[in-house]
């Protein structure tokens, strides 16, 4: 079974593996089906969709009414307007068959303009904040992808008190001086404050390029057992994040039995060896 942490300052006990719901994107109800029936297998609490992953809300609803409780229930807005994102977390509400959400968050808030929209007078963060008081949802978290990410996120914290964040993070990554920089200042600031620290990207061995796409993922993933055993297990190491697992149901499994296993951190040169041997690049520049 996948180990729990508490989920920052909500007080769930959440696995440190969270499933991501990017991909139930665009597959059947019966593929879904069978892919939520694996994360019970492995003990995994905690759902991440959004409103802009195709099918998944509704791909997610059907299960909601016998297994609400199984789970710790994250969406995402993508609006940044009031009134565009109440009606989204409304729909979102409908699409998943709930009552309540208990997560919702600001999803992919990295660029200036979009940052000042959502965060100010008549933004979404408005409309989150009154979802809250109607007990629409419980909490509110901001995500982002990005070089600017765990910066802009830094941000966010100084102009709200978010309950949770959402970014990148894997070896290639953190060999950039000054994104290194920037996730740590944010992850000394989420310790302080108890916000929980959730990681993408874990096991992304780089842009597609020219290569044929042989995953349902947006960036090309490792695929090879013992190469994501490596990559998660780097991830797992760092005590106090959670891994948002990868947007392909068929490589699902084995991110999930990387992490039913993990014991113990690879090393640097372990990982070095990784980049070398997979040719592993940055997914942002």
């Amino acid at each position: 079974m996948i180990p729990k942490l508490s989920f920052g300052r909500t007080g769930h006990l959440s696995t440190r593996v969270i499933f991501g719901a990017a991909a139930l994107s665009s597959v059947t109800q019966d593929e879904a089906d069978r892919t939520l029936e694996l994360l019970l297998e492995y003990g995994v609490n905690h759902i991440d969709t959004a409103a802009s992953y195709g099918d998944a809300e509704l791909r997610i609803g059907p299960w909601m009414r016998e297994h609400k409780g199984d789970f710790f229930l994250a969406t995402k807005t993508g609006e940044r307007t009031y009134e565009a994102a109440y009606d989204q977390i409304r729909r979102s509400l409908e699409r998943l068959r709930v009552d309540r959400v208990d997560l919702i968050q600001l999803h992919n808030l990295v660029e200036p303009d979009e940052w000042e929209t959502a965060m100010g007078p008549g933004g979404a963060l408005e409309a989150a904040v009154r979802a809250r008081d109607e007990g629409l949802v419980r909490f509110i978290g901001v995500t982002g992808h990005g070089t600017q990410v765990a910066a802009m996120h830094r941000r966010s914290l100084e102009r709200f008190d978010f309950d949770s964040v959402l970014l990148p993070y894997n070896f290639p990554m953190m060999q950039n001086p000054q994104y290194a920089q920037d996730f740590e200042s944010l992850f000394d600031l989420c310790r302080e404050r108890n916000v929980a620290v959730q990681t993408i990207k874990a096991i992304t061995r780089g842009p597609w390029g020219d290569r044929h796409h042989t995953a349902a993922t947006w960036y090309e993933p490792l695929t090879d057992q013992r190469d994501i055993d490596l990559a998660v297990h780097w991830v797992l190491g760092r005590e106090g994040v959670f891994l948002n697992t990868v947007g392909d149901i068929y490589v699902l499994p084995k991110v999930l039995d990387a992490a039913s296993r993990y014991e113990s951190r690879p090393s640097d040169e372990q990982m070095r060896e990784l980049v070398a041997r997979t040719h592993l690049e940055p997914l942002f520049a």
